[in-house]
């Protein structure tokens, strides 16, 4: 399972990082939008773990272009505040597979991207 993390907050990054490599996954982690970018044209993800309110960037732009260069990797979008809980984020994101709270238990978070990551 080759998981790319998104997430301007590099101590919660490496914290899911970790949990995720204990479940034997391949991690990038990364902070902007612009590294984002440049991980989705050199390596093939199955499962995006997307911050929603990135300090660098844009997360739609993110999963836009995921979804133009990587159609078949879903995003997982986290974030610590209300942004979205409506759900309307699937409306905006026809990748996105699951709206997640960023102060969740990391391992639900794993669980999480395990679940996603399952062939379809």
């Amino acid at each position: 399972m080759n998981v790319l993390i998104v997430e301007s907050r590099p101590e919660l990054g490496r914290l899911w990082q970790r949990h995720l490599e204990r479940q034997g996954a391949q991690v990038t982690l990364v902070h902007s939008q612009e590294s984002a970018i440049l991980s989705l044209y050199s390596a093939d993800f199955e499962i995006i773990v997307l911050d929603l309110v990135l300090e660098g960037g844009s997360a739609l732009a993110v999963a836009d272009f995921a979804s133009y260069r990587r159609p078949d990797a879903r995003v997982i979008f986290v974030t610590n505040t209300s942004f979205f809980s409506d759900g309307s984020i699937f409306a905006h994101s026809p990748n996105a597979c699951a709206y997640f709270q960023s102060e969740a238990p990391p391992e639900d978070l794993a669980a999480m991207v395990e679940h996603y990551a399952a062939p379809r």
